[in-house]
């Protein structure tokens, strides 16, 4: 599928980087900080359930579904700045998929973006300083826009290019692809969806542990 395509588009989070973790610890931590330790499992909970969706989204979320009505504290803007910061750190130092540059040789013709529920700045920000940049021609998108409306924005710029395929580590990775008709992986080793693989059966999607087996 993947030696086909001529557009190939990657989730960022558990699938170029080992970062989901890096995610949860942050997000726990500004929480907890903040809330306590009970909402705050509440959120990672949520947040694991439902990875890729922008920030604001979370907590958004977090303040009018999770927290009890009349808790004081930051709103959205603060507490997504807060998190921000502590995602970027642990973007600087988080592991790199080993075989990443391995499969751009091997697909030195295909167009490669991300599309990410990551701030699209800082995503930039983060793979300028750790020289992936230049791996990805065709761009590196994220929020506040969510996948969705990326990838109709791309479509509608004439940048994605059929056959295509889209590398993702959770449901929603999925569900988006399928609403725009590309070909989808499943990558698994760093996922944090735990029932992915009875998903994967269940929805006919092809699973590999990790980029290194794409080659």
């Amino acid at each position: 599928m993947i030696d086909n395509a001529k557009t190939v588009i990657f989730d960022c989070d558990g699938v170029i980087l080992n970062s989901n973790q890096v995610k949860q610890r942050a997000y726990y931590k500004v929480a907890s900080y903040y809330y306590g330790a009970g909402p705050a499992n509440l959120l990672i909970e949520y947040l694991a359930k439902n990875t890729g969706n922008p920030r604001e989204y979370f907590f958004s979320f977090f303040l009018n579904n999770i927290l009890p009505s009349g808790v004081s504290g930051p709103g959205v803007e603060e507490l997504v700045e807060e998190v921000g910061k502590e995602i970027y750190k642990g973007l600087m130092s988080c592991e790199i998929s080993p075989s990443l540059f391995m499969l751009r040789e091997k697909l030195p013709d295909t167009k490669w973006l991300v599309v990410s529920g990551g701030v699209q700045s800082e995503l930039r920000d983060i793979f300028y300083n750790r020289s992936l940049i230049d791996l990805f021609d065709g761009g590196i998108y994220g929020g506040p826009m969510t996948k969705d409306k990326i990838l109709k924005s791309l479509f509608q710029k004439g940048q994605i290019e059929f056959p295509a395929v889209y590398l993702g580590d959770s449901k929603y990775d999925f569900e988006v692809s399928s609403r725009f008709n590309l070909d989808f992986l499943f990558i698994s080793d760093w996922t944090e969806f735990k029932d992915w693989k009875n998903y994967c059966d269940s929805n006919n999607i092809s699973s590999f542990k990790s980029i290194s087996d794409l080659l």
